[in-house]
């Protein structure tokens, strides 16, 4: 589990493909304190697991699956990412509750100053925008942001100088894709208001109100 506050902007050192699978060497300081092989970091907003590291670098596998919802089988080595660790138990809890797992790719359409922040409009599947509200959350890239506005394929969100200056959408433009992990409670909701997949009875689902 993350917050989407990234704690630094990595690099990619270098990867090793294989097959539909990839393994991912990167350039790190501040998240390598502490870790451990088998700790978790988010690169992009994908956890990862730590599978070796030195006092720069940590490695990582990336799974056919990962390869297929997210960014990182586009990224070359050279590429700038953003990285955060789990988060720790006790600790504050500045963004949302994600969780690392990417629900698709989002293309970025705009990117506009508007006072001292920059709007972004970015392109997303009808999918994802069905479980985005106004003023909700949505993890760009592992960024806990929120949402502006959403229409059926697209959203906006205004982010401020200090999270552009030490994030990798500095160097984002017009074109890039982004990974998109939209906010969990409202991937729930949306599951319940579909049918009766959790199985709950007639009753429970009277309860809690999720049948009139």
């Amino acid at each position: 589990m993350f917050t989407g506050l990234v704690e630094e902007v990595g690099r990619i050192r270098s990867i090793d493909r294989q097959g539909m699978a990839m393994r991912l060497s990167v350039k790190a300081e501040k998240v390598l304190e502490g870790v451990r092989v088998g700790d978790s970091i988010a690169v992009n907003g994908v956890c990862l697991t730590v599978t070796r590291f030195d006092p720069r670098h940590f490695a990582a596998d990336v799974m056919p699956e990962t390869m297929k919802r997210s960014n990182l089988g586009r990224l070359s080595p050279g590429a700038v990412v953003n990285l955060e660790r789990a988060l720790a138990a006790g600790a504050r809890l500045g963004g949302h509750f994600v969780q690392g797992h990417v629900d698709g790719i989002g293309r970025i359409q705009s990117r506009r100053p508007v006072e001292n922040a920059v709007l972004f409009q970015i392109g997303v599947s009808r999918e994802l925008t069905n479980v985005m509200v106004d003023k909700g959350s949505v993890a760009v890239n592992g960024i806990s942001l929120t949402l502006v506005s959403v229409d059926e394929k697209s959203f906006t969100v205004s982010v401020i100088p200090h999270t552009l200056h030490h994030t990798q959408l500095a160097d984002a433009g017009l074109g890039d894709e982004v990974n998109i992990e939209c906010d969990m409670i409202g991937k729930y909701v949306a599951k319940l208001l579909a049918g009766n997949p959790t199985g709950l009875s007639e009753e429970m689902l009277e309860k809690y109100g999720f049948k009139k």
